[in-house]
């Protein structure tokens, strides 16, 4: 059985030092934000991105001060995009516990955010990891315009295959991508392997967010994430554009879907349209494919417990229930 700690095993002494890092990264002389940082690390969740990074580095050569800053970066960057993302979301609960929104409300939320997102900039800058920051503020554009784009889809009701695969490349697998590649800059100058750990973290990224989508529909699901949450927010995922296209009373269902406020009962009339047309099959059909591209990125590279890891990354990334 694949689990994190498992995928974390050949970097487990590098994954300490990093802890050590990541924590002095974000302290200050406010005893406010200092108070957040702490609640904020008390559950650190999974911190799959950077494990990303340092497997990507020590899968090109040796782990150095590059890319534990590379690892700083990325989860200083992605923790204040959460911070970011639960407010816009209303979202009272992360990872299980209270949100910092649910305890500190909007603007402390906001403005820890704020300064994690300077605080990881900051950490390439005093470094004077140009090329590495240069990475990650381009996956900060992509992101941006990924959540901007999934709020016009949103707001005009309104998306296709195309147009959802466009906005989760933007909004997820670009920071994956990103990682990657940020963890194999760190450790190599060879091109072609940045370019295939590149092309692995952005396939990985999509297939990410495929089985982020199909939890949506999961009554078992472990992750907090409320059930139905997309349908309520009317988001619409693959599984429900796919099931589109396989009716003939799809405006039935897309009047349905349009209503702000629906009822359980509405709720569970549209997860079963869903299902019985194959959105579900479809999506996590798609999410395999995307899974076996990426892992199709790592044949180049000899056999290692890193190599191993990120195979194993794949599979855990795309069967997560917890």
């Amino acid at each position: 059985m694949i689990t994190i700690n498992t995928i974390k095993a050949p970097i487990k002494k590098e994954l300490e030092v990093f802890q050590k890092i990541f924590k002095n990264s974000a302290k200050t002389d406010i005893s406010l934000l200092n108070a957040v940082n702490a609640y904020i690390f008390r559950k650190k969740g999974k911190q799959l991105r950077p494990v990303l990074v340092l497997l990507s580095a020590k899968l090109c050569g040796d782990i150095t001060s590059s890319s534990y800053t590379s690892a700083t970066l990325v989860e200083l960057f992605h923790t204040a995009t959460l911070l970011h993302d639960d407010v816009v979301d209303d979202a009272k609960q992360r990872r299980g516990i209270a949100s910092v929104y649910a305890i500190w409300k909007s603007k402390i939320a906001i403005l820890a955010g704020d300064f994690l997102l300077s605080r990881s900039m900051l950490v390439a800058l005093e470094a004077k990891e140009f090329d590495l920051l240069e990475i990650i503020s381009n996956a900060v554009k992509e992101i941006s315009e990924g959540e901007l784009l999934q709020l016009d889809k949103v707001r005009k009701l309104q998306n296709t295959e195309g147009a959802y695969l466009t906005i989760i490349q933007k909004k997820t697998a670009s920071l994956f991508a990103a990682c990657a590649k940020a963890g194999a800059t760190s450790a190599t100058d060879d091109e072609a392997k940045i370019e295939k750990l590149y092309q692995y973290g952005l396939n990985l990224g999509i297939a990410f967010q495929m089985q982020d989508d199909l939890l949506d529909f999961d009554k078992t699901n472990a992750l907090g994430k409320p059930l139905y949450n997309d349908l309520k927010e009317r988001k619409m995922t693959l599984p429900f554009i796919f099931a589109l296209t396989q009716t003939e009373d799809s405006k039935r269902y897309l009047k349905l879907f349009k209503k702000k406020k629906k009822t359980a009962t509405e709720l569970d009339e549209l997860a079963t349209f869903i299902r019985e047309n194959g959105g579900t099959d479809y999506t996590e059909k798609q999410m395999d494919i995307y899974r076996d591209k990426a892992l199709s990125f790592l044949d180049g590279f000899e056999d290692s417990p890193e190599k191993r890891a990120l195979e194993q990354l794949a599979y855990f990334a795309t069967a997560r229930k917890k």
